[in-house]
């Protein structure tokens, strides 16, 4: 499965910064969507409600999905990749 990758950097509550990719199927293109899974990711992370938008989100490249990327895509329509502050 081929996934397109969203760099995403959000400004914590507490003023650090969290950066986290958002993975979602290459036919998925509509920018409201992929930010409300973020804003979902963001509410398990008691981070809800902070901004999300295309300034704080961009698209970044695709990629071969793996087996648990896949499987969470399937599960959830999205997956997330922890890098910082998460």
């Amino acid at each position: 499965m081929q996934v397109s990758v969203y760099d995403t950097y959000v400004t914590r509550t507490d003023g650090a910064l969290m950066h986290f990719d958002i993975l979602v199927p290459t036919t998925l293109t509509d920018q409201a969507t992929i930010h409300q899974y973020g804003q979902d990711y963001l509410a398990t992370k008691g981070q809800g409600g902070q901004p999300l938008t295309t300034k704080e989100c961009h698209f970044c490249h695709i990629e071969q999905a793996t087996d648990a990327v896949a499987s969470s895509i399937r599960r959830n329509g999205f997956s997330i990749i922890e890098m910082q502050g998460c």
